[in-house]
């Protein structure tokens, strides 16, 4: 198998796609009706599969699809319940959700739509109805996107605002508790922003905040990552998946990078240029607690670097429950 291919019938296979393809997901118990989608739609897409709900909700988590056309008849756990558990989950459920049965009732229709489906699909499938109702829901998702992302952006940075890290924070809490995974928070405060307004002026303030957002976007890596200014100068980056030890590192990263920008601050009582200050919270793995309790960890760890002369670090881990 060569490096760009893909077996739609292993799951664990991962995929090497072009990047601008969106990403589908089939679901259906019975392999050949995988094989089926997948010779009509792999060419225009990148194609992953499950053979049950299960299975399903953990791609959707792991790989954000982009849709999913979901069977609807099902052992264990049926069309309906999967698309219920993904609209109940407040990362994926903005994935659009295209059921695909041989059903023809109207009453399932209906449930499906109320559940949240956006259209079905009946079988026997005809290939450019599924292409074309495929790339209609695409659309509208791209279209919805795009405004829900100026929603959760901050206007003056360009990074999230505190209303996306508000529901990300509980969504990731939630999802670290349940599948029993590290989680971390990393906010961190420009020292002495105060006398930098009041010495350089505000427009010189709000291209530092620029400045400092922009290498916050490069110090993190992965994708899954989440930066958000908090407020102020103030900013949060969340880490799913993430312990105490990497996410120490990685504030170490953020401390570096910052002052190497070496924006002259002359009135800071730390350097001769801007730095910051951070503090580390962790949910180990076994931990639990909400999200209140990480954050506000995170702060009592930043105001201990503050207080112990700022730019420099301070962090602690969520107690595990005995």
């Amino acid at each position: 198998m060569t490096a760009n291919s893909y077996n739609p019938m292993n799951p664990n296979e991962d995929l090497l796609p072009l990047p601008s393809k969106p990403r589908l997901l089939v679901v259906d118990d019975q392999a050949a009706n995988i094989q089926v989608l997948y010779q009509i739609l792999s060419n225009d897409y990148q194609v992953l599969m499950a053979t049950s709900g299960a299975q399903a909700l953990a791609l959707c988590a792991s790989k954000q699809p982009d849709l999913v056309l979901l069977d609807l008849v099902m052992p264990e756990m049926d069309g309906y319940q999967v698309c219920q558990r993904l609209k109940a989950d407040s990362i994926m459920r903005d994935i659009p959700v295209i059921f695909i049965t041989a059903q023809t009732d109207e009453s399932a229709e209906e449930k499906g739509l109320d559940l949240g489906a956006v259209d079905f699909i009946s079988k026997p499938i005809n290939p450019r109805i599924v292409r074309a109702r495929i790339k209609t829901h695409l659309m509208l998702k791209a279209q919805s996107d795009l405004l829900r992302s100026w929603a959760y952006l901050d206007g003056l940075t360009g990074v999230h605002n505190r209303r996306f890290f508000d529901e990300r924070v509980n969504a990731e809490m939630g999802r670290a508790i349940r599948n029993q995974t590290a989680l971390s928070l990393v906010m961190l405060d420009v020292d002495f922003f105060k006398r930098f307004n009041d010495h350089y002026g505000h427009q010189a303030g709000d291209d530092c905040l620029r400045r400092v957002a922009k290498t916050l976007k490069t110090s993190l890596m992965r994708s899954g990552d989440n930066i958000a200014r908090y407020g102020g100068e103030e900013f949060v980056c969340l880490l799913p998946d993430t312990g105490f030890a990497g996410a120490m590192q990685l504030a170490e990263t953020i401390r570096k990078d910052v002052a190497s920008l070496q924006i002259e601050h002359a009135a800071s009582s730390v350097a001769p240029f801007v730095t910051v200050s951070l503090g580390v919270g962790c949910k180990p793995e076994k931990a639990h607690g909400n999200a209140n309790s990480l954050i506000n960890l995170a702060d009592t760890q930043l105001y201990k670097a503050k207080e112990h002369g700022r730019h420099r670090i301070f962090g602690a881990e969520l107690l595990v429950d005995i």
